[in-house]
């Protein structure tokens, strides 16, 4: 059994309970852990803390809500701050943030500013929420992001998103190099296709899910809270051994030629 009571974790975009993000926070507070959330605007507080409220009555645990935009290295600072006023310390951060405007447009066609904005977004926000998580995982820590297999696979209508979602887990693999003399962890889960709200803005997403099931060893596409149940592994101490690893969690479809 997994068993994070004691342990303080900060999840960054949870958008509404159709995200990934969220079932990673349903099977952290079921672990014990102590559960902040960080919205990205006004525009989502309200949703934000609705969540965090069914969150605490999981284990009893209140969880907490603060305002950051990642693109922001200030807020970053600030949220931070708040963090360590509020818990002393940090033991797991998750990150499931991306994001790829005209994302529609192929890869040939993406412009400097767009291709600079998913990256920013999608990469190197995580490099910049990890530099500012370190000093507070004083007894070492599990840093965990969320990418997709179109990171090493061309998949339709994944475009720029794709080449984004690469640097990520390169990102991942020198993190965790950076930190692992602090007993920092860095993994990332390659979670198969899921109707998310993000996943609305891939064209012809119907297509891939029916690929998945098709041709997966388990003829199914995996569910979000089996991705929850990694992610409280991989932030576990039963994962004590493991980092810099790309995690697939896709009912074994990257796994299959044709």
């Amino acid at each position: 059994m997994i068993d994070l009571k004691g342990k303080i974790a900060v999840v960054f975009g949870l958008a509404n309970k159709r995200s990934i993000a969220w079932a990673i926070c349903q099977k952290l507070s079921e672990a014990g852990a102590t559960l902040a959330i960080c919205y990205q605007s006004e525009r989502l507080q309200k949703d934000a803390e609705a969540l965090a409220a069914e969150l605490g009555a999981i284990n009893g645990t209140a969880a907490r809500t603060f305002a950051c935009d990642v693109s922001s290295d200030e807020q970053i600072d600030t949220v931070f701050a708040q963090l360590k006023d509020a818990y002393g310390k940090l033991d797991i951060l998750v990150h499931s943030i991306g994001f790829a405007p005209n994302i529609k447009n192929t890869v040939v066609q993406t412009t400097r500013e767009d291709f600079r904005v998913a990256h920013d977004v999608s990469a190197y926000s995580l490099i910049a929420l990890t530099r500012a998580a370190a000093p507070l995982m004083t007894d070492g820590g599990a840093i965990l992001t969320l990418t997709y297999y179109g990171a090493d696979k061309v998949f339709p209508n994944y475009n720029i998103m794709g080449v984004a979602k690469a640097a990520l887990e390169a990102a991942v693999r020198y993190l965790a190099s950076d930190l692992g003399a602090q007993k920092i962890r860095v993994n990332a889960i390659s979670a198969g296709p899921i109707k998310t709200l993000a996943a609305r803005g891939i064209g012809d997403f119907s297509k891939i899910l029916n690929a998945v099931e098709e041709r997966a060893p388990l003829h199914r596409n995996v569910d979000a809270l089996e991705v929850g149940n990694t992610a409280a592994f991989l932030c576990s101490p039963l994962a004590s051994g493991i980092t810099g690893e790309i995690m697939f969690v896709d009912c074994g479809y990257n796994t299959t030629g044709l």
